[in-house]
């Protein structure tokens, strides 16, 4: 497939659970609904009465089909967090629609909301319960059979390196990388058609890392699952990723396969490229420039 790139970009700039539920709108696949449809979305933010309005999303349009694993790649306030919070339904569209299987997010809300399900590198929980008590709490809001959830729960878990004994323990007293894979089990449970990972492997060691890519593989081959993938991680996008969205200054600056957007890099190179040139040469800005401004961050 040819890249999408932006014109004014032309010239150079800068075991596992059961088999999901069947989303509503599948007897429509003859016509090809697409998992995930995005048409000219924009979103404004209002800091201030005196001040103009903050562009984090502006007019972005994508396509997945049923069964993709898309990433979303772009520097720290490209507009990566805010796009998946629109297609999750906890911001509302300025401009634009999104639709997940056919069903439009704002007037089909709550058939989208059986559909999905999302994974943030800030996962909220129930600190005092366990990983155990968290996970049944969000089944039975999906009006899961509780025995059948905890049997499912304690596969996830085990898959993910989280043995039954530590599954009864304060979700406080585990660490920041552990949680994010309750976090993920915790998606997981629930065997979503729409899964939204926002850089659902920050926080966790190569280990731990290898066994939620593998795990989301695994995910992709075996439960039909259509998947949205942001992260700062590009050997993780290289490896999971089918295509691969690029966002800079809340716009779409790239599209296409990372072999594709690797080739088309080092054609205007004049030598071989690496997912890192493309990064800088859409962005502007390096990786390792994200990864300090994240620590500097983190450090005040």
């Amino acid at each position: 497939m040819t890249a999408i790139v932006l014109p004014e970009l032309k010239n150079g700039s800068g075991g596992l659970p059961s088999q999901p539920t069947q989303p509503v709108a599948s007897h429509r696949r003859d016509i090809a609904v697409p998992a995930l449809l995005i048409e000219d979305a924009s979103k404004r933010f209002i800091v201030g009465r005196k001040r103009k309005p903050v562009v984090a999303i502006s007019h972005v349009s994508m396509r997945l089909e049923r069964g993709d694993i898309h990433g979303i790649l772009g520097a720290n306030g490209s507009g990566k967090s805010t796009l998946i919070r629109l297609i999750s339904g906890l911001l509302t569209l300025d401009e634009g629609r999104v639709e997940v299987f056919g069903h439009d997010i704002v007037r089909d809300e709550m058939a989208v909301k059986r559909l999905i399900n999302r994974v943030s590198v800030d996962a909220a929980f129930f600190k005092k319960l366990s990983p155990m008590e968290n996970l049944l709490f969000a089944a039975r809001l999906y009006g899961m059979d509780g025995t059948r959830a905890k049997r499912e729960a304690l596969q996830i878990l085990a898959r993910l390196g989280i043995g039954a004994n530590r599954t009864t323990r304060p979700i406080e007293q585990m660490s920041r990388g552990m949680q994010q894979k309750v976090a993920i089990a915790r998606a997981l449970l629930t065997s979503p058609t729409l899964l939204l990972l926002d850089e659902p492997t920050t926080g966790l060691d190569p280990r731990s890392k290898l066994d939620v890519q593998t795990f989301i593989e695994e995910l992709r081959e075996t439960h039909d699952a259509t998947i949205v993938l942001t992260t700062h991680d590009l050997a993780e996008a290289e490896r999971l990723c089918g295509r691969i969205t690029i966002l800079n200054d809340g716009r779409v600056v790239a599209e296409d396969t990372p072999d594709g957007l690797i080739a088309l890099v080092a054609s205007r190179l004049g030598r071989p490229a690496t997912l890192e040139d493309v990064f800088m040469t859409f962005t502007g800005r390096s990786l390792d420039d994200d990864v300090e401004e994240d620590e500097s961050e983190s450090d005040d």
